[in-house]
C-alpha cells in the first residue's frame, strides 16, 4: 500500500507541474550567462541496451549534471509507463539534479504518460501545455509544446519552452507545428528560449519557419544523430527577440551511451 500511495503522489505532483522541492539558485543570470541544454533522452533507454529494455536514468542524470545547465528542455520522457518500470522520470530527474520541473503529457502510453519536460535551477511558474496540430495520418503522433515562466533574477522573467516535433517522413506536420509555435509566441513580451528535437535538418521548410521568428544558437551546427558517428542535426535551441541574448557558445555533447541523441548545450549571455 505504501508503494501504491507513493506512485499516486508522484503522478499527481507531475501532472500539476510542481517540483518535489523548490530550488532557488544563490546566483542569478541577470548579469551573466545562462546555460541551456536540450536533450531527447529516449525514455532513458540506452540504444545499446534497447533489446533488453534497460532503463538507466542515472546515466541521463549524469550527462545533464556534467554540463551544469540552468535550463533543460527534455523530450521522450516517460511517466509511470510499464516499459520504464513504472517510474516517474520527470520527478526522479528533478530530484537527482535538484532542479524544478514541469512535465507536459503528449500521449497516454503503455499504462502511463509520455511527453516533454522542463528542468530549471530557477523558480518556475505559469507552466502550460499546448497541443500542436497534426494531419489525419494515423501514424502521426500527438506532439506538444511545454512553456514555463522562469524567474532568472528577482522580478526578472523569461519564458522557457520544450518541444518535440513530428517524426514522419513528410514535412507537413512539422510545418504546421512550427507555424503554431510561432503563433503562440508571436505576441510574447518576455524573452523566450526554446529547445527541442525538431526532427528536421536546417534546410527544411519547417526550420525555415522556425527561423522566421527565432534565432537559432547555431548555424553550422554540430550533428546530433545518430549517437555513434552522427551525420545530421535535428536538435536545436532558439531564442527571441534577436537582441535579447548573445550566443557565447554552442556544442553537441559527446555522450554516446545514455540516449540515441546527443545532448546540445548553448551558453547565452542575457541582455536585459
Amino acid at each position: 500500500m505504501k508503494t501504491k500511495s507513493l506512485v499516486l503522489f508522484l503522478s499527481a505532483i507531475t501532472m500539476l507541474g510542481c517540483s518535489p522541492k523548490t530550488h532557488n539558485s544563490a546566483s542569478t543570470a541577470a548579469a551573466g550567462n545562462i546555460r541551456v541544454m536540450s536533450y531527447n533522452i529516449h525514455h532513458a533507454n540506452p540504444p545499446s541496451k534497447a533489446s533488453e529494455g534497460t532503463i538507466d536514468l542515472d546515466a541521463v542524470a549524469a550527462a545533464i549534471k556534467l554540463q551544469s545547465p540552468d535550463l533543460v528542455a527534455l523530450q521522450e520522457v516517460d511517466v509511470n509507463t510499464r516499459r520504464s518500470g513504472g517510474i516517474n522520470e520527470a520527478v526522479l530527474l528533478a530530484q537527482k539534479l535538484k532542479m524544478n520541473f514541469y512535465f507536459a503529457k503528449a500521449i497516454a502510453h503503455d499504462g502511463g504518460d509520455y511527453g516533454v519536460a522542463i528542468l530549471s535551477r530557477f523558480p518556475l511558474s505559469d507552466a502550460k501545455t499546448f497541443m500542436l496540430p497534426k494531419n489525419n495520418d494515423l501514424k502521426a503522433e500527438q506532439r506538444v509544446l511545454a512553456i514555463a515562466k522562469v524567474e532568472i533574477d528577482k522580478n526578472k522573467f523569461i519564458r522557457f519552452a520544450s518541444t518535440h516535433l513530428d517524426a514522419e517522413r513528410t514535412n507537413e506536420n512539422r510545418m504546421m507545428q512550427a507555424k503554431e509555435i510561432n503563433r503562440l509566441f508571436s505576441n510574447e513580451t518576455l524573452p523566450v528560449i526554446l529547445g527541442g528535437d525538431l526532427n528536421a535538418t536546417a534546410e527544411s521548410e519547417s526550420i525555415k519557419i522556425f527561423d522566421s521568428l527565432f534565432t537559432r544558437t547555431c548555424r553550422d551546427c554540430d550533428f546530433t544523430i545518430p549517437v555513434i558517428k552522427p551525420t545530421k542535426t535535428i536538435d536545436y535551441i532558439g531564442y527571441k527577440p534577436a537582441n535579447s541574448f548573445k550566443v557565447v557558445s554552442h556544442k553537441a555533447i559527446s555522450e554516446h551511451y545514455a540516449s540515441d541523441h546527443l545532448p546540445i548545450l548553448s551558453v547565452l549571455e542575457y541582455k536585459p
